[in-house]
């Protein structure tokens, strides 16, 4: 769903900070030979992601969602030195192409991939963190938001994707459309939860920041 017509949005993305040189491959080859490749955040979102991450300079990033790695490698850009990286994908034939990225990058050793389901690993991990970034199925974001609030420090910025689903969340959800129930919910989860402040940014398919108390 176009928010806003194309020629502004090519003046918007033309005058904001240019696509590292990494990323621009990692894009190139997500769109060559990686299936969905509509799920990559791209130039624009990602200098967006890139930019709150330098604000916050994290220590400990959490995403959930890592697709090809590109918005991992975003998020590192604002990370501290001495800080950690932890993503989460289900996918395990994208592993090798997301390390090898990883590996290319300044923050290979500190990017940690795990493998598996996210509300099976968040538990285990004995960490707090400053950044934290769900971008994965839509119908459990309302259960990963239950899973981080507790594991994200004072003043920790939640970042959410796809809040705006294409416009599918201005009305009831179809019978059978989880994914659109899910997101309904969960922004009227995260509007409502006093432990947060929230506000949405109509750009691409909808971001959440969402700041903890």
């Amino acid at each position: 769903m176009d928010f806003i017509p194309d020629n502004i949005d090519d003046y918007v993305v033309k005058h904001s900070q240019n696509e590292p040189d990494l990323l621009k491959q990692l894009n190139r080859e997500t769109n060559l030979k990686i299936m969905q490749p509509r799920m990559i955040s791209g130039h624009y979102q990602g200098r967006v992601l890139s930019m709150i991450s330098k604000l916050v300079r994290p220590l400990n990033i959490l995403e959930i969602g890592t697709y090809t790695g590109y918005s991992a490698l975003c998020l590192a850009e604002g990370m501290q030195a001495d800080g950690q990286l932890h993503t989460i994908d289900m996918n395990e034939e994208l592993v090798d192409f997301q390390k090898r990225y990883f590996n290319r990058s300044d923050f290979g050793r500190q990017i940690i991939q795990h493998l598996g389901d996210a509300r099976q690993i968040i538990p285990k991990l004995d960490l707090m963190f400053d950044l934290v970034f769900i971008d994965a199925d839509k119908e459990n974001y309302n259960t990963y938001f239950h899973l981080i609030i507790d594991k994200l420090n004072p003043g920790g910025i939640l970042l959410s994707d796809n809040v705006l689903w294409s416009g599918k969340v201005l009305k009831p959800a179809e019978t059978g459309d989880e994914a659109t129930a899910s997101l309904i919910k969960y922004n009227r989860l995260l509007n409502e939860d006093n432990r947060i402040e929230t506000v949405i940014l109509p750009i691409r398919d909808g971001l959440t920041i969402s700041r903890k108390k």
